[in-house]
Formats: structure tokens, sequence, C-alpha cells
């Protein structure tokens, strides 16, 4: 750890004592060395000494002086001794998905300096302790419920390219409020994996979740069963219907939709199993794998029929974790690939930062769903004194 510290500061430094000659260059309009192009009485006069807090520490550099004295660096103002928002605007460029050489052109077009594009990605690996602490964070015992699902990036690894599975788990607690309890990466989407993830939340300390939300991998509901066996499996009816509309003509999608709804919107499950009923004499002859697919899941869909409307609400889709994929998309979509598994990590995590900062609000209803789930799960439901 003290050497990434040491690198890194060494890299910031550097960096930062680039950017504050490449101002002076913009002040005079000459470079150190280019008199010919000089057209001001004005020259460069040797530097000051001034150390400046980080991140990574104390860092000393040496800024640039003019012999007018007329002078002052934006990037370190006059009085200014603190320097991290520089390195967090580097991360924040990261973040949104903003290559390394991007971020080498912003950084030019602003101070007019070159910056390697290698120092900008070495910079940003300052992260990758701090994702591993991260991902081994100590959480709560109790989830009321816990949404899983996957997305899909490439990553070229040993000069290809290979597709791998993005692994999402977000949480939430007795208190109402979301979080992201981890992201993991693997090379495809797998119940063998999934089961690994549910059994490293047991090692950080969960100890029971009430409700899952998955999608229709097979094998899920089984991984589940093995980690938390008293767990109640909702499958995600939006997943449900987008596989099973996988097997109708364009033209009849929209009708077919339309007569799903009945099912999945019905007060009680024999009201839905009757609207099932329905659906299936309509349309089992002419799409019976689709059809078929309801009759076959319908342990895990029906799951939400046993709550109150607002906890039905809150599991029958994966809507959370929908708009937490989107998010992480905007940013993986202007990649190709991405040159490693690192690069990944370091824009899904730094992403996911930016998304759980707004999550400051408890769940709309929570003390009703609270209420209805201190019900139906009795004294697994602790709550806080």
């Amino acid at each position: 750890m003290q050497g990434i510290h040491d690198l890194v500061k060494e890299l910031t430094g550097g960096m930062i004592q680039e950017l504050l000659e490449g101002e002076l260059d913009n002040e005079l309009g000459y470079s150190k060395w280019d008199y010919k192009n000089k057209r001001t009485p004005n020259s460069r006069n040797g530097h000051s000494e001034k150390t400046v807090k980080s991140r990574e520490g104390e860092i000393t550099v040496k800024i640039p002086r003019d012999r007018n004295g007329e002078f002052e660096p934006q990037l370190i103002e006059k009085y200014n001794t603190d320097i991290s928002s520089i390195e967090d605007k580097i991360l924040f460029l990261y973040s949104q998905g903003i290559s390394t050489r991007d971020i080498q052109k912003t950084i030019k077009e602003i101070y007019g300096v070159d910056i390697d594009d290698t120092k900008v990605s070495r910079i940003t690996d300052k992260i990758i302790p701090v994702i591993k602490e991260w991902q081994e964070r100590p959480l709560e015992n109790i989830y009321a419920m816990v949404m899983l699902d996957a997305l899909h990036i490439k990553v070229r690894e040993d000069g290809a390219v290979s597709k791998k599975a993005v692994y999402i788990a977000i949480g939430t607690n007795l208190d109402g409020r979301k979080d992201v309890l981890g992201i993991w990466l693997d090379a495809s989407e797998g119940a063998k994996y999934w089961l690994s993830v549910l059994n490293g939340l047991k090692s950080r300390g969960v100890e029971d979740i009430l409700i899952a939300s998955i999608d229709g991998l097979k094998g899920f509901v089984e991984a589940i069963q093995v980690a938390f066996p008293r767990t109640e499996v909702q499958r995600c009816v939006v997943h449900q219907i987008r596989s099973s509309t996988r097997y109708v003509s364009y033209k009849d999608v929209k009708a077919f939709v339309a007569d799903l709804k009945p099912i999945y919107k019905a007060p009680t499950e024999n009201g839905a199993l009757a609207a099932l009923e329905i659906f299936e004499s309509k349309w089992s002859k002419k799409y019976a794998i689709g059809v078929r697919s309801w009759r076959e899941n319908w342990n895990e869909l029906s799951t939400m029929f046993k709550y109150s409307p607002e906890i039905r609400k809150m599991i029958y889709t994966t809507n959370a974790i929908e708009n937490f994929n989107r998010q992480l998309r905007k940013v993986t979509k202007t990649k190709s690939a991405f040159v490693s598994t690192d690069a990944a990590l370091k824009i899904l995590y730094l992403t996911t930062m930016n998304v759980i900062e707004k999550w400051t609000m408890q769940l709309r209803d929570w003390p009703t769903i609270l209420e209805n789930l201190s019900i139906h799960f009795g004294d697994r439901v602790k709550l806080k004194n």
C-alpha cells in the first residue's frame, strides 16, 4: 500500500508541475525555450516551492514565477494549499466514460500542456485498492430485499476480446435505504458464480435476506436456496415478459403483452390464475413456448401475491436495478472493449459512487412496508431500537 501511495504521489506531483508550467507558457505566450516567439518584455523568474495537500498526503511543487510578478496560477491559487479537487476532477472525467486519451486532450485544451495518457491512467489506478476494500466491507446482517442482476461488457485480454458478465447486487436494509452491495466480473453469467457471490455476502456479515428479486437465469433459485434457504424468491415480471415475447411475432407483441397485464396486475393469486387460463386459451396454440414459460415459472412469479400492494410493487419488477444498470451502460457503451478488467472495474466503481451518492431518501411508504414485513416474517425482522 505504501508503494502505491508513493507512486500516486509522485505521478500527481509531476502532473501538477507540468500543468503549472503550461499555465505560465500561456500567460507569457511562449514556451520555456521558444525565445523566437517571445512577444513580451516579461519573462520567467525561477520558482518558489510550495507544499500542498493531496489525497495521498503532502506534495512539494515548484510554482513558476514571472519577472513582473503578474502571474497567478489558476490550478493552485495563491493561498490554496489543497489540490485534492484536481485529482477528483480527473477521476470524475474518468467516471463519465471519458478515455485517458480524451482526458489528456481536455487537459491540453485547458492548460496547453501535454500529459501522457498513461500517467492519467496510473493516477486513476489509485482507486484499485479502494475498490477492493469496498468489495470486502462489512454489510448489515439483515436485508429486507436484495435485487440480483447482470449486464455484459467486452474486455480485451491477451490480445483477444471476450465478453464478461458484470454481477450486481442491490440491497434494501430495514431502514428502507438502498445500497450497492457489490459489483463482480466473471467470464459469463451463471448460477455457479451467483452462488459464490451469495456466499461472499454471507462472509461479509449477511445472515438473512427476506426477499430476493431475480431474473430468469437457470439454476438461480437453487443457488439462493443453498446460500439463504429461508429467502423467498420473486422472479422479475419484466424479465419474464421479455423472455416470453422472444418467441412472438413482431405484429403480435403489443396484443400479447396487453393480455399478460391482467395476470401480474391481479389482486389475488386466484385472479391471476384465472387470467392466465384466459391468456393460455388465446395464445398457446400460436406461441406455445412463450405461454408455457409462465406456468413453468409460476412458483417464483406468484410470490408477490402473498404481500400487500406496497411490497408487491417493490418486488415484482427490478426497476431499481434496471435504472442503475442504465447509468452503468451510459459509460460502458462508449467502449468497444475495455483494455483490461481493472479498467472496467474502475469505471463501474466510480459510476456506482456517483449513483449511490443520490440515494439519500427512504423508499416511499416504507413504514407501511416494514409493518407488513414484520407481520409476514415475524421474528426475522429485527427492528432497531
